[in-house]
């Protein structure tokens, strides 16, 4: 009798251990409404809608416009009511990204892509966009390095270096310097990165000169461009109910001169993740509500902007692409920063 007793014994510490390990909780993952969403892109029943970016009106802030990309198509640009402006057909552009340059005839936003149309040979794509017409205008299309396209970002490092970081589908990272002359661009490459697998997202801090580029079953590096030879530094980790692969887009929201966060599309688990930026603690998460505007779900690129864009959006707008918008077709979705943060207690 003493055998199955002993069993009974193991069996009813192993339960309990078992129950133990399944009542730790996970980080709560919050619903937020979207505000708005834009017109569909038009390639239909297709994986299509991948990268947002955001240019701010200072001058009205309401007037400011979202631009996205149809990886089959081209790229739309959309009011802060998600209408469709403008569109430009470019077959394989994949993420965009932009900046306003400053020069002796006034400003120039200079938008990037990166161009996969050649799958051996990545491609830098640039546009100037007119904001009063919603227009974008093809400016260069300049090869550089091997490997397909994939990932984009942009950064102005102290006020006057601006760099294009075209990240390839194997996990490298071209870091190029770009200038423009009598509107003309040319580039230099300055570094190549690599990092190990499938990589994609990047977002660059202009204030502290930090790249962050998500490498997509492992987690979100980050390097040093104020280094003459930066390396790459873990910043997070795949961990369940924080991140979970893929890891897609990646998003800043900066405060002050070096805080703020990271927020991350945590494309296995349909949410967005949240990093404290100086100390790349997981804070929270959150996920788009099901209500009068539907969820997001399978979401590639993400972009965040703070500021004041109208009533809607009073303290910063945030984009994110829903993989799964219904009926065949993919947009992007808008939520209010502000709204955000109230949830989050952030």
């Amino acid at each position: 009798m003493g055998a199955p007793l002993r069993l009974s014994l193991l069996a009813g510490l192993f339960l309990v251990a078992g129950c133990s390990k399944q009542a730790v909780p996970l980080p709560e993952l919050i619903a937020v409404p979207a505000v708005s969403e834009t017109d569909s892109v038009g390639t239909v029943g297709d994986d299509a809608a991948d990268d947002p970016a955001i240019w701010r009106n200072a001058a009205d802030p309401s007037q400011s416009l979202v631009i996205g990309t149809d990886k089959k198509a081209g790229i739309y640009i959309y009011d802060l009511l998600g209408k469709q402006k403008s569109f430009l057909a470019a077959a394989a552009v994949n993420n965009v990204d932009l900046r306003t340059i400053t020069n002796a005839t006034g400003d120039i936003i200079l938008v990037g892509a990166s161009d996969r149309s050649e799958r051996t040979q990545p491609r830098l794509a640039l546009y100037t966009l007119d904001s009063v017409n919603a227009k974008l205008s093809p400016l260069a299309n300049i090869p550089v390095g091997t490997g397909e396209a994939y990932g984009f970002c942009m950064g102005l490092l102290g006020g006057d270096d601006l760099r294009a970081f075209i990240v390839t589908k194997e996990g490298s990272i071209i870091d190029m310097s770009v200038t423009l002359s009598d509107g003309a661009p040319s580039i230099e490459v300055n570094h190549t990165y690599k990092l190990e697998t499938q990589t994609e997202g990047c977002v660059v801090d202009d204030r502290t000169g930090k790249l962050y580029v998500g490498e997509e079953n492992v987690g979100i590096w980050s390097f040093d461009l104020t280094q003459n030879d930066p390396k790459s530094t873990r910043f997070a980790v795949l961990k369940k109910g924080e991140l979970v692969a893929d890891v897609e887009g990646l998003a800043l929201a900066a405060e002050g001169n070096k805080g703020g966060y990271l927020l991350a599309s945590s494309q296995g688990d349909n949410s967005y993740a949240v990093y404290d930026l100086e100390t790349g603690a997981f804070r929270t998460r959150f996920m788009v509500e099901e209500g009068v505007i539907d969820t997001t779900s399978d979401t590639d690129g993400i972009e965040l902007m703070l500021g004041d864009f109208g009533s809607d959006y009073p303290s910063g707008i945030f984009v994110a692409q829903d993989g799964d918008n219904g009926g065949g077709t993919q947009n992007f979705k808008f939520l209010s920063w502000d709204a955000i943060r109230k949830s989050l207690n952030l």
